[in-house]
Formats: structure tokens, sequence, C-alpha cells
């Protein structure tokens, strides 16, 4: 059940977060969107840069850490976390002199970065020290903290610079709340236990966050090739709004089974054995891959209603035009980044990490710039891009092979068949509302055969 409660936790974030996008794109202009929507995937680009290598370092040593090895290894971690917010507070002002942003959205940026980097570490934290319910908690709180902060912030006072306080200021709140909520065991150590923490994290973090960066870089290349083209009017924000969008489910949706199902699949590999660590990949891998597959469908299903229920009038055409390809791009590529990832991790080959992704910006840069220069449509960049992702997919799936953590394939199938289903409802008329409800009821009934089958929140049994 708490299992459960940690993937309702984060599909609520999910949906706070498809909210927020949807409420700031009916409350600020489009000029402001657009400025809005490239200032917070910059301030989460920066995020990611200075605290992934902490997160990615957390999740594999303290996994596997009992006792006092984990509260010592707690103590290096957010002293890494404070060093690494000061050093991202002292080059992004020095950066800020060259950027196009206002001086007071550069503020506001970096305040969001750190605040997210620090809260996202320390809730990390709370769900390594089993206590998978209270992080499930504070992270349905912060998701509501962030869609009041910012709807609060646009309502009142109709700026870039309003919305992105109110965010920071729903991260805040939530890093305090999780203080209250649960005081982590720390202990204390001497300066040269902490480098030398420091430096594991360093050998395997810093490569893999590089990993991550590079991968995040991606579609935000993607977006500032294609805006510069279209311009921050009705064409761009609709296209902003779908990288904005189309994002968050599948990251989400991924970093829930991870959070859920990483941690024994990380114990299993450190202590168990190969046939237990085998199996509880598998099981990992079933997870992530039926679940994304149908929700991918989904998206595609009902884009076309939520678009016209949700979306701007103005922004709605440019919206559909790309959503699809942009939902088939962030599923191909958040499988790259994190299901194919796996095992590189598990065996700590971060520069393997690093080269892959490396390889799928070089690609992707080339194809979009070109594609933009000869006059292909946003749709055609992105399709494009997928394409390019899918051949790095093939080129990569070598340490997955040779591991031979197999999934089921008769599940796999089955779940591709039920998101073909459910996307083919996108051509189902939705008038009356009954339709529309029988859609949404047989996509529900297909959703939960595929869980049902795959039992995927039970604990993998030894052998």
């Amino acid at each position: 059940m708490i299992r459960f409660f940690a993937i309702v936790s984060y599909i609520y974030q999910s949906a706070a977060a498809i909210v927020l996008i949807f409420a700031i794109s009916h409350i600020l202009p489009s000029a402001d969107y657009t400025s809005f929507s490239l200032a917070l995937a910059s301030s989460q680009l920066l995020c990611v840069f200075m605290f992934e290598w902490l997160q990615l370092a957390g999740l594999r040593f303290l996994a596997a850490a009992k006792g006092d090895d984990a509260a010592r290894l707690r103590w290096s971690l957010f002293a890494a976390g404070l060093l690494s917010a000061l050093v991202l507070i002292s080059v992004g002002s020095a950066a800020s002199l060259a950027s196009t942003f206002a001086p007071n959205v550069v503020v506001l940026g970096l305040a969001v970065a750190v605040l997210q980097g620090i809260t996202d570490m320390y809730f990390m934290v709370v769900r390594l020290s089993d206590r998978l319910g209270t992080a499930a908690l504070l992270l349905i709180l912060r998701a509501s903290l962030l869609l009041v902060g910012a709807v609060s912030g646009a309502g009142l006072y109709g700026t870039t610079e309003a919305t992105l306080f109110g965010i920071a200021a729903g991260h805040a709140t939530a890093f305090v709340a999780g203080l209250i909520a649960h005081r982590t065991p720390l202990r204390r150590v001497p300066r040269r236990t902490m480098l030398a923490d420091w430096t594991n994290f360093c050998r395997y973090g810093m490569l893999a966050a590089s990993a991550s960066v590079i991968h995040l870089s991606v579609p935000v290349m993607i977006r500032f090739i294609v805006i510069s083209r279209l311009g921050v009017a009705e064409a761009g924000a609709g296209f902003s709004m779908a990288l904005d969008l189309l994002q968050r489910p599948f990251w989400v949706l991924i970093a829930a089974i991870h959070t859920v199902n990483y941690p024994e699949v990380v114990g299993r590999f450190e202590h168990g054995t190969n046939g237990e660590a085998k199996q509880s990949t598998a099981r990992l891998f079933d997870f992530v891959i039926c679940a994304t597959v149908v929700m991918l469908g989904g998206l595609i299903g009902f884009l076309p209603d939520a678009g016209r229920i949700f979306v701007p009038h103005e922004i709605l055409a440019s919206f559909l035009a790309v959503a699809p390809t942009v939902a088939i791009f962030y599923f191909l590529h958040t499988h790259l980044q994190a299901t194919l990832a796996i095992i590189p991790h598990l065996q700590k080959s971060a520069t393997r990490l690093v080269v892959v992704a490396a390889c799928q910006l070089g690609v992707i840069s080339v194809f979009s710039t070109v594609a933009v220069a000869v006059g292909l449509s946003p749709s055609g960049v992105v399709a494009g891009a997928s394409i390019a992702t899918a051949i790095v997919i093939l080129l990569d799936s070598g340490p997955t092979i040779r591991f031979g953590a197999i999934p089921r394939w008769r599940l796999v199938t089955a779940a591709t068949i039920a998101a073909i289903l459910i996307a083919s409802l996108s051509i189902a008329p939705s008038q009356p509302l009954v339709w529309l409800l029988g859609k949404i009821a047989l996509s529900a009934i297909a959703t939960a055969l595929i869980a049902w089958w795959g039992n995927f929140l039970m604990l993998a049994r030894r052998d």
C-alpha cells in the first residue's frame, strides 16, 4: 500500500505540474509565458548541473548503506550540497552579466535552482531512510505549494518575475516542512573522511550527472533553435507549451518507479546473488516500459480533447500541430536517459553515460540547426530528433542485453497493444460528453488490466 501511495504522489505531482502549465499559459500574455518557460527550463538545467551528481551519488551509495555508514554519508552529502549551492550562486551571478534575461529574472531563476536542488536532495534522503510514506506526503505538499505559489504570483502581478517568485516560495516552504516532518540521522565526520566521501561521489556522481545535464540540454537546445525562428508570440508559445507539458509526465512517472523500485535493485545488485539482481532489475524494466508505453498512448489519445479544453485558443493550433511528435520524442528520450542507463549506473560505468549523451546531443543539434535552416516545421524538427534518439538507443543497448535482465515480452507486447488502442481514441468523437466518458473508461480498463497482469508493486521474491 505504501508503494502504491508513493506512485500516487508522483502522479499527483505530475498532474499539478500540468495544471500549473495550463493555468500560467491562460494568465500570462504569450510573450511573458514564453519568457517564463525559458527561464524555468534554464533554472532546472542549472539545478541538474549543480545537484544531479549528488542525487545520483546519494541514490547509488545510500541505498546500500546501513546504520553509521548511512549517517556518515548523509553528512557528507549535505555538506557537498551546501557547497554546490554556494558555487551555483557565485558562478550564476557572474554569468548573468552576459544573459539576455532581466536581472530580477536571473536572481529568481538562481533561487529556484538552489531551492529545488536542496529540497530534492533532502526528500531523496528521507526516502532512503525507509520513510517512503513521509517522502510521498512531502512530494504532494510541494506540488500543491508550487501550484498555489505560481498561480498566485501570476494572477496578482501578471509577470514572469512574480510567477518565478511563487515557485521559489513553494520550494522553500516544502523544504521547511520536510525538516519538520523528519530529521534524518547524521553523524559528523572528520574532514579527511568527508573528503574521501566527496571523492567517491565525484568519481561516480559527477560523470553520471554530466550525462544527465547533456541529456537535459537536448530539449533546451531544440527549444532555443526553434524559438529563434518562430519568435515568442503565439507559434512560439504553443511549441514551448508542448515541450513544457509533455516532458513532465514521463520524467515524473519514471522518477516514481525508480523511487519505489531502484533501492531494492541496488540492494540486490550489491548484496544478493546474480539471479536475484537480474530478477529485480527485470521487474523494474517491466514496470518502466509498460507504464511509459501506456502513458504515451494516453497522451496521444487525449491531447486533442485536453487541448480544446485547457489550451488558450490563440496557441491551440500550434500546440496540437507539434504535441504528438513531442510526446514520442520524450518517450524515447527518457528511456535513453533513464532505462538504458540502469545497468551502467549499477556497474558505475559513468563514462559510458557521458559518451552516449554527447552522441545524442551532437547528432540532434546538427540535425535541428539544418532542419530549421531549410524551413522544416517544428513538428518535423522534433520528429527528426526522435529518429536520431531511437538510433542512439539501438547503439546503446549492449550492456543491458549482456546483463540479461529480460523483461516479460508478452506483457510488454500487451502493453503496446493497449497503448495503440488508447492512442486510436484520438480519432473518435468526444461529443456528446458520454463519448468522452466512454473513451476514458475504456482507457482506464486497459491500463488496469496491464497493471493487474504486471503486479508491479509487489516485492520481488527471493529464489
